[in-house]
């Protein structure tokens, strides 16, 4: 309890709101997220996590309600504003450049994160203080093997680990990861899993999970937050998620069992 009360917000939603129509995608949803914690965002389909993470990020407008990050009122910022102020999401940088290596991928980020984007092509061999940078960010993603590869020609898992790797070298405060370990093998979920967690641990940066692996959920994220037709279904520890009966009616169904 007393850890609790000293937890710093990071951000914190308001009876945050967006409707689509008649569909309620984001329903006066009050959201939290701590400091330093590393958060999963579970739900089915069309339960509206990727909704309420276009809102916070800036992808799409506010209906009704507000978003406060590190104390100040984001509500209204455009996407960029909130790049700025240190909220990264990897699926803005799926697109990889795949014709590139992945050091220049990496390159690229470190570039646009200090407004250097313009000479990029002229800077990218002679800036050296960007390319240790790159170098560094790889080795602790294990991709440091990979550098002097074409992006394209990435296994799906390594694609994986430099979409991650991209968006931690914007140096972000918060991180939302979309579906992380969606189209890799079962044995490469582990592995991608502990270097993600480890290496967002390691830079403390706060975390949001996206995923719809409950092993993976269960194993990597010691708070998971439940949506369901747009609003907050559950929030707690795994073990309370399990034993939570609406989210196993809901969401869960026999992976609770098991």
């Amino acid at each position: 309890m007393e850890e609790d009360a000293r937890a710093v917000s990071l951000l914190k939603t308001t009876q945050l709101t967006k409707y689509f129509g008649e569909t309620h995608a984001v329903d006066h949803v009050d959201f939290t997220v701590t400091e330093g914690e590393v958060l999963a965002l579970i739900g089915s389909n069309g339960a509206g996590k990727t909704t309420l993470i276009n809102l916070i990020s800036g992808l799409i407008p506010v209906d009704s309600g507000a978003i406060v990050f590190q104390g100040a009122d984001i509500t209204r910022d455009s996407i960029h504003e909130k790049i700025a102020r240190g909220i990264a999401r990897s699926f803005q940088l799926v697109n990889l450049f795949d014709q590139l290596t992945t050091l220049d991928n990496l390159a690229l980020a470190i570039f646009s994160r200090d407004g250097k984007t313009r000479k990029l092509f002229t800077l990218s061999d002679a800036d050296r203080a960007v390319r240790d940078e790159a170098v560094a960010v790889l080795q602790q993603f294990g991709l440091a093997n990979k550098a002097g590869m074409v992006a394209g020609g990435l296994s799906q898992g390594e694609r994986k680990l430099l979409d991650v790797a991209v968006a931690y070298a914007l140096k972000p405060k918060l991180l939302f990861l979309d579906e992380p370990t969606s189209g890799v093998s079962t044995r490469e979920k582990a592995p991608i899993m502990d270097i993600i967690t480890s290496v967002v641990r390691a830079g403390k940066i706060t975390a949001v999970i996206v995923e719809h692996d409950m092993d993976v959920v269960f194993k990597y994220c010691p708070r998971i937050v439940a949506m369901h037709q747009g609003t907050i279904l559950a929030d707690g520890t795994p073990e309370e998620i399990r034993n939570n009966a609406q989210v196993t009616a809901n969401l869960l169904g026999a992976q609770a069992q098991s």
